[in-house]
């Protein structure tokens, strides 16, 4: 079973297609809040089954990755400081699933993705470069998959920013938002 633990801490989703600077935009800002990031299990998971037997995603493996992330994110949920930066989500792992395999997502992690929940989504541009690896496959399709991500913040009504420019501006976008969500807990705490 896929559970997410409940915590105080607020919990912000770095987002967006392949090879849009989130795992750098996660370590900047887990640096600069002074707490943890979430790495994505999917990456180590599916580098590992292409190394060992030169295989790519199966639809198979996504429940396995779904579990491992949210286990990931269990663990670093207790070492936060304040706020928690996901590397992914479930939501990633949804929308993979649904793009490469025909619109298929299986029912585990639709039921998975209705009971968990994030701050904020920081959506991340594609106006930086695509860099190849072995696991990265749409570098012609970069701005079809953005609207994919950014239709489904936008159908599940689910808070979200920008984020563009060089590294320096998308970590002042990213703090700015992230900022707000301080402010409003903090005034909420005083009604």
């Amino acid at each position: 079973m896929i559970h997410q633990n409940s915590s105080k801490i607020i919990r912000v989703v770095v987002f967006g297609p392949e090879s849009t600077g989130k795992t750098t935009l996660c370590k900047d800002l887990s640096a600069l809040y002074k707490t943890q990031w979430v790495p994505e299990f999917a990456r180590s998971y599916l580098q590992n089954k292409w190394d060992q037997k030169k295989e790519v995603c199966a639809k198979e493996d996504l429940p396995h990755i779904v579990k491992g992330q949210m286990d990931l994110e269990n663990q670093m949920i207790t070492k936060a400081h304040k706020v928690l930066f996901c590397d992914t989500n479930i939501l990633v792992t949804q929308i993979w699933s649904e793009t490469h395999f025909d619109g298929y997502c299986d029912p585990v992690i639709h039921q998975a993705v209705k009971q968990v929940h994030y701050d904020l989504y920081l959506l991340t541009g594609i106006d930086i470069p695509w860099e190849k690896d072995d696991l990265r496959d749409r570098p012609n399709d970069r701005k079809n998959m953005f609207s994919f991500f950014e239709n489904k913040l936008i159908t599940r009504k689910l808070a979200y920013k920008h984020i563009r420019g060089s590294r320096v501006n998308r970590i002042k976008s990213a703090k700015k938002a992230i900022d707000s969500i301080f402010l409003f807990n903090v005034d909420s705490e005083r009604i």
